[in-house]
């Protein structure tokens, strides 16, 4: 039976400028990120970084996409999602959780967020 390994990126921290209001584009806020990729190993034994997802390109590639101003954290999930699979293909399904440290909303006190998860076969 083929095993899995699930590569984790937990706790990103990005000062962005998502959002569908003007202040929002204009002084940004802190974002949280968690991603989970899954894939099946090709080696019995993963020695190299070439047999296994590289976790610094899975940053860089949430890195270039949180610097991108988005209205929806909807659509921003889904982009860095699709990036990611064309990055590695070999991925079988990719979690990612993106949250709003400080939205601007009256009296609220916490975050808000959005988790996607798509699975690819």
């Amino acid at each position: 039976m083929p095993a899995n390994m699930t590569i984790e990126l937990q706790d990103l921290r990005f000062h962005a400028f998502h959002g569908l209001y003007p202040e929002e584009r204009k002084t940004g806020n802190q974002f949280r990120v968690e991603l989970q990729v899954v894939y099946c190993p090709t080696e019995e034994l993963i020695t190299r970084i070439d047999d296994t997802v590289n976790y610094a390109t899975l940053f860089s590639i949430v890195q270039q996409y949180m610097q991108q101003p988005h209205d929806l954290l909807e659509t921003l999930a889904m982009k860095i999602t699709a990036a990611i699979h064309t990055a590695f293909p070999v991925i079988t399904s990719v979690r990612i959780s993106i949250y709003k440290l400080q939205p601007p909303i009256a009296g609220f006190n916490g975050s808000v967020g959005i988790t996607y998860q798509q699975d690819f076969k």
